[in-house]
């Protein structure tokens, strides 16, 4: 079989079989890339770009911390996800951290787990938006505090862009109103 090339026309229609065939190809984890993908579409604006920030819960966090904790649920049941909670759990009741009241006890495991599976998470993500590069579907680059230095991690947040055939996953979605200040701007 033979298919049209999907790497490089920005104008060519989403053809989801292609796509995932393409993904197939080029990522080491095609289902995970192609969820990734999914969600920067979900957050992009009308023009494909999506972040530094995303708007969650009438606040702002970078991201990539959006795109790990949206693909934190797909985890919930893997063993590894319960031996870390009771590793959690019994290290902290070993430090004397833990506290006596349940629901307290519990909500610190839990932001104890968030940010460990946060961590490792951000590496699996930026593995996929890595591949999603290398593939022609994502454009990456750095905005920030200094903008074009050396140093990639001084204050810098990731931006993604939706290219190639990518950019069809956008169409027809209505983009929602900006509320929230953009650095350097004034809100009067």
């Amino acid at each position: 079989m033979l298919h049209a090339p999907v790497i490089g026309d920005s104008h060519q229609q989403l053809d989801m079989p292609s796509l995932l065939e393409m993904l197939a190809r080029s990522s080491s984890r095609p289902r995970y890339a192609f969820m990734v993908l999914n969600l920067i579409a979900q957050v992009s604006r009308s023009d494909g770009s999506a972040g530094p920030l995303v708007a969650k819960g009438g606040g702002l966090i970078p991201l990539r911390d959006w795109l790990c904790d949206a693909l934190t649920p797909m985890g919930q049941r893997d063993p590894r996800r319960v031996a870390l909670e009771e590793r959690i759990r019994s290290d902290l009741a070993m430090s004397g951290a833990l506290p006596m009241d349940e629901g307290q006890a519990t909500a610190m495991v839990e932001d104890a787990i968030r940010e460990q599976v946060r961590a490792s998470g951000k590496t699996n993500v930026s593995r996929a938006v890595s591949e999603l590069v290398r593939a022609g579907l994502l454009k990456r680059h750095y905005q920030g505090y200094c903008v074009d230095h050396h140093n990639r991690g001084a204050q810098r947040q990731a931006v993604y862009i939706l290219a190639g055939c990518a950019r069809g996953l956008i169409g027809g979605r209505q983009e929602q109103p900006r509320a929230v200040p953009r650095q350097a701007e004034l809100v009067f």
